[in-house]
């Protein structure tokens, strides 16, 4: 492998673990519905990646969800209000993560190989350090245990698309320059963060968030279905500014071995 890269640092719902990114999104509905709020799934997927708080106020301030929030409350979204559909999300998601730490497909093998060639193995994540609390023993169980994890608590509450989590990953793993690190994500909010820390920055597709399908739903699809699906997202991850895209992480080692 070409020793230009010294670190990959991976997100995790939807990169490394829970194939689809569905553990939040059925939190984030389920409490939405609570206040009388029915979102779509894509109403509910494009803040992806964000702190899970951001997210909330993303979505509240959507024109369609705002609408509705008036009509069923009697006035525009407020700062409050986050904090009330935060303070149902969170014990909805808290009490489901362990059920959603499976490492995807193709994950262990590629992060062994990765570790094989010298590369150290960082991430970042829009979960706060409660959920990965939960999540990291749990992945750990599964086989998936990366050198560093951050959350945007340990940012100052500035998660993605700020690049704080990726600096904190090059400063604790010793990484020499930005120039020697990739980032992979499944959102749109990964390759964002991973632009603005001027990092190489990769979009993964079968098992993400932007793909919005399970493992299941993917492999029901005919082939013409399955090209059409990843075509789509991996036209959403160029338009973003990723640097590359890859279907499956098995596809990793490769690819950062044939970049100069």
């Amino acid at each position: 492998m070409t020793n230009r890269f010294e670190a990959v640092i991976f997100d995790w719902a939807g990169t490394t673990v829970d194939y689809g990114c569905f553990a939040p999104v059925r939190a984030f509905q389920e409490a939405f519905r609570e206040f009388g709020i029915d979102p779509t799934m894509a109403e509910t997927r494009k803040p992806m990646g964000m702190l899970k708080h951001d997210h909330i106020n993303t979505m509240l301030h959507m024109e369609r969800i705002a609408r509705a929030w008036e009509d069923e409350h009697g006035h525009a979204p407020t700062d409050k209000d986050v904090d009330d559909v935060y303070a149902h999300f969170e014990p909805k998601l808290l009490s489901i993560l362990d059920n959603y730490a499976d490492p995807k497909p193709g994950v262990l093998d590629a992060v062994a190989a990765l570790r094989g060639a010298g590369l150290k193995i960082g991430s970042t994540t829009g979960y706060t350090d409660k959920m990965m609390d939960i999540v990291v023993p749990k992945a750990k169980e599964n086989g998936y245990a990366p050198d560093f994890w951050i959350s945007p608590d340990g940012t100052n509450g500035f998660g993605r698309p700020y690049p704080y989590m990726i600096f904190r990953n090059l400063e604790q793993l010793g990484v020499s320059s930005v120039h020697a690190a990739a980032k992979v994500g499944d959102t749109l909010s990964d390759i964002r963060e991973g632009r603005n820390a001027g990092v190489f920055t990769i979009g993964v597709v079968e098992g993400s968030s932007q793909l919005a399908l399970s493992e299941e739903e993917f492999e029901a699809l005919t082939e013409a279905e399955k090209a059409e699906a990843r075509a789509k997202a991996r036209a959403a991850f160029t338009e973003a500014g990723a640097d590359a895209v890859i279907d499956t992480m098995a596809e990793l080692p490769t690819l950062l071995s044939q970049i100069a």
